[in-house]
């Protein structure tokens, strides 16, 4: 079942990975840059695209490693505690 479950999450992940879309969330000067280049034909708005998709990736990558490590670190794990059935006096 747990095996599933990892199984299910990387699919999950790596789709939302490798399905990528256009972005259009530039600033009014790079994208009039890239408008034109693409309608002189030249291909370098599309390597701007890329780039800003680059650097968005990066922040959520950073910060889902930070996460599993977190995760890793402090997940409770089974252990058995040897606690006494008496009462215990503290005066």
């Amino acid at each position: 079942m747990k095996t599933l479950r990892i199984v299910i999450i990387c699919l999950i992940v790596f789709g939302a990975i490798f399905h990528s879309s256009d972005s259009v969330a530039q600033c009014s000067m790079c994208t009039l840059n890239a408008e034109n280049s693409v309608q002189n034909g030249n291909t370098e708005g599309n390597g701007l695209n890329r780039g800003i998709l680059y650097l968005l990736a990066a922040p959520y990558i950073a910060i889902a490693a930070v996460g599993f490590l977190w995760y890793k670190k402090y997940r409770r794990k089974n252990v058995n505690i040897n606690m006494k059935e008496n009462k215990i006096n503290l005066n």
